[in-house]
């Protein structure tokens, strides 16, 4: 046993010996693979494919494969093996590199690059889907899926769109479309899918379309499942109130997590003084001073904690529950009020564009007082009347001028 390790450890010190004498020539030449190919094995997902050299020196040990996606977007990374998978979307095209490559102590030997592509599908620009939204959401134990999106902005009236998911090795095309005025379809709705149900692992979309006018471009689109996964809102929310004291229990949302993965969000709504307040709390249970004579609204929604998958959605708001008694001012009163305060103000205006326009003065002016002179007049004939009747003797007076004063006297 012992020689069988002494002689293992002979060779492999030999085959290192080798290598650091190959290394320690001046030059190590390196030829590009052969045969580089592109295949589209499914929705979003490639395969590199190439051969080593066979011009190669065989003597040379150690030879790995650097590759490097050139479109839609860059990224370098090593291999040993001739062959590489990749995910990424086709819709604009897709191109990549491969060349042979060296690490021989502290030197790097490369051979040129080969290069490959796949052109982008045919299609009219502006004539694409945009907006492409997609959320999934575990529903009675299975995982679904609900996908929106925009017409184009140049696609014609007659343009029909068509989507297309896959999730690992599984591809389905949907059934269930929503419309828009024209008929076409906008949104798409799976209600079961083959997508992992703790939002593990990429989603891969397509939407493609047909008209008979113009060719329509397609999209491809990937989403991170933990990043588009929605929980279900809490279930069994109750609310006790104990004086001035509130008391809130719930459940974890229907799902595949424990319990101790979620967070929540405790939102509580003060319908009197429209005032609401958040509170964000981990465990199934929450309790807070409130003013028992306000009527209150509350809800609760979760999300899975980082600790149990990164962060995605905040579920939708459990169904509101009211607490707490609520006296509001009666509509007919507040009615009144308003009416009473309007009159008084529209009377009080009234008053001041009366007094400062003298209306009053114009409508009902003064009645002037009788002339002096009449009314001396008036009282002389009624004194002569009454001497008259007791003397029987008919007396008339005239009164003509002031001036006159003097002759009447001298008559009488």
């Amino acid at each position: 046993m012992i020689i069988m390790v002494i002689i293992f450890l002979f060779l492999i010190g030999s085959a290192v010996i080798l290598q650091a004498n190959s290394c320690l020539e001046k030059e190590i030449s390196l030829l590009p693979p052969v045969n580089f190919t592109i295949i589209v094995t499914g929705l979003s997902k490639v395969l590199l494919h190439w051969k080593p050299n066979p011009n190669q020196d065989p003597k040379i040990n150690g030879i790995k494969y650097k590759v490097r996606i050139n479109t839609p977007n860059e990224d370098d990374y090593e291999t040993q093996k001739t062959q590489s998978r990749s995910v990424s979307v086709l819709h604009q095209g897709f191109s990549a590199s491969v060349q042979t490559i060296l690490h021989c102590d502290s030197s790097f030997f490369q051979s040129s690059w080969v290069s490959a592509e796949l052109p982008a599908p045919p299609g009219a620009p502006g004539t694409s889907v945009t907006n492409l939204t997609c959320v999934t959401n575990i529903l009675w134990g299975d995982v679904s899926l609900r996908c929106t999106w925009f017409v184009g902005r140049n696609a014609p009236e007659d343009a029909q769109y068509f989507l297309f998911y896959r999730f690992d090795i599984y591809t389905e095309e949907c059934q269930e479309y929503r419309k828009d005025s024209w008929n076409r379809n906008i949104a798409c709705w799976f209600p079961e899918t083959a997508i992992d149900r703790k939002g593990r692992g990429q989603l891969a979309v397509h939407v493609n379309g047909s008209s008979k006018q113009i060719a329509i471009k397609p999209l491809d689109q990937l989403f991170d499942l933990h990043a588009i996964d929605q929980v279900n809102p809490p279930v069994n929310v109750t609310a006790k109130l104990e004086g001035n004291r509130l008391f809130i229990q719930w459940e974890k949302p229907v799902s595949n997590f424990p319990k101790q993965c979620f967070d929540y969000e405790v939102n509580i709504y003060n319908i009197r003084r429209d005032y609401s307040k958040i509170q964000k709390i981990q465990g199934n249970s929450f309790n807070l001073v409130i003013d028992p004579t306000c009527k209150h609204s509350l809800k609760i929604r979760a999300t899975v904690h980082f600790s149990c998958r990164k962060n995605g959605l905040w579920s939708e708001w459990s169904q509101s529950i009211y607490v707490g008694k609520d006296k509001p001012t009666h509509l007919t009163e507040w009615i009144l009020s308003a009416l009473m305060a309007t009159a008084c103000f529209l009377l009080l205006m009234l008053f001041f564009i009366c007094r400062i326009c003298q209306v009053w003065t114009k409508l009902f002016p003064p009645i002037p007082a009788p002339n002096r002179k009449v009314k001396d007049l008036s009282l002389s004939n009624i004194y002569e009347k009454t001497r008259s009747s007791e003397t029987e003797i008919e007396v008339i007076s005239y009164v003509e001028d002031p001036g006159l004063d003097n002759l009447d006297d001298s008559v009488f």
